[in-house]
């Protein structure tokens, strides 16, 4: 799942503490159904067998955690110290079991380097929070993650699958399309822009009958391209509703461009979050096309049945692998890559976080050393949270001894 963001002029504050804001709580609910969910879905799934639960646990935090400590570590964009667990904000507070179901996720297309420690995963998933941070301390080494000339302060913004109504064919009231890759595509790169696909007569007979389904307003239309992922309850010909998920399947390899921050750059607005872009939208309907080709990208779709079982997940991110809502990141995987968990401390009007997370996906916006997009979950609560989060973070790589 590639995705961009949409700027946002939100105050950030550097202080990170494990309480969530009171407007998200509704949200966090949802999270921990779709958590107990992936818990039952993960132990169904078979997997190499790993080494028996030891009798006895050590500590949650070791007695003298004096040893000396590795080289620091390099990545393409960042560099990577070594620190004692003690840096970590909050290490001893996080629910680590929300996180297991995560990384057993990430397990089913583990990078090399997390192979090993993948069969010992999955039988730690039943074990409680003590002995899972034990465990960690035991066999990853956590390393601060700074940009090259040592700044260690960063970016957190978020993203989220949106659910929208549609209908199979154009008609009563839905007149914007949402399109699978063209024929062609990949000879001809870059396609044509958000404009030229508009209203150049070549480019739309090229998506002749590639529709998937049909959007009733073009600004949710953006807001789908620019998440890269959705939810479509889709009215069939003969009345019946289904729910599908429209997947990323690719762009026209076009420059991305946000539009909260054309707007900010033509001094239209002070509020470049989605909330403020569709107020000045009500003001100022007859400027709305001129908004959305400020974006020449446009993203295709491909179809996936959403049954009852995969709709407690969130689509697959860039790694292959579902998204949890609370509990997947977005990196530059050169600075972090897919698969590594990661300690995140973040603090802003939106969210308290201190935890655990996975990085899982990219987006052409998710770039530099210490970048994150939170991955919310789905819906308007969580697109609620998604189109405002903007604050400070840190990061924290988890690799193996």
């Amino acid at each position: 799942m590639v995705h961009q963001t949409i700027a946002s002029n939100s105050t950030s504050a550097s202080n990170a503490s494990s309480k969530i804001s009171p407007m998200t709580s509704t949200l966090l609910r949802l999270v921990s159904t779709a958590l107990i969910v992936g818990t039952l879905a993960a132990c169904s799934t078979p997997t190499p067998p790993g080494p028996a639960r030891p009798e006895t646990i050590p500590p949650a935090l070791p007695p003298d955690d004096t040893a000396p400590l590795p080289a620091p570590m390099a990545q393409p964009k960042s560099r990577w110290i070594p620190v004692r667990w003690a840096e970590l904000p909050g290490f001893a507070e996080d629910a680590l079991h929300e996180a297991w179901n995560a990384w057993i996720k990430s397990c089913e297309r583990p990078a090399p380097a997390f192979i090993a420690l993948c069969r010992e995963l999955r039988p730690l998933s039943l074990a409680n929070a003590d002995e899972q941070r034990a465990w960690l301390i035991a066999r990853l080494q956590p390393y601060r993650i700074e940009a090259t000339d040592g700044n260690a302060d960063g970016l957190l913004t978020a993203y989220y699958e949106p659910t929208m109504d549609a209908a199979r064919q154009r008609g009563n009231g839905f007149a914007v399309p949402i399109y699978r890759t063209p024929d062609g595509l990949d000879t001809r790169k870059p396609w044509y822009t958000r404009q030229q696909i508009d209203t150049l007569p070549e480019a739309q007979a090229a998506l002749q009958d590639r529709a998937i389904a049909w959007l009733r307003d073009p600004v949710e239309a953006m807001v789908l391209h620019i998440q890269g992922s959705g939810r479509l309850r889709i009215t069939e010909p003969d009345g019946t509703v289904s729910l599908v998920r429209v997947a990323y399947a690719g762009t026209n390899e076009q420059p991305y461009q946000s539009p909260g921050r054309w707007l900010l750059d033509q001094g239209l607005t002070r509020d470049a979050t989605w909330p403020g872009i569709r107020a000045w939208l009500a003001i100022n309907p007859e400027r709305r096309n001129e908004l959305l080709w400020s974006n020449p990208r446009y993203t295709f779709f491909r179809a996936e049945p959403l049954d009852a079982f995969d709709a407690s997940f969130g689509p697959r991110g860039a790694q292959g692998v579902p998204l949890t809502p609370g509990r997947s990141i977005a990196v530059d995987r050169q600075s972090i890559p897919y698969g590594t968990p990661v300690w995140l401390a973040s603090s802003g009007p939106q969210l308290q976080l201190q935890r655990m997370v996975l990085a899982q996906d990219t987006g052409s916006a998710i770039l530099g050393a210490v970048r994150a997009d939170f991955f919310t979950g789905w819906g308007p609560e969580a697109g609620a949270v998604a189109g405002r989060l903007k604050q400070s973070l840190r990061l924290w790589a988890l690799w193996p001894r």
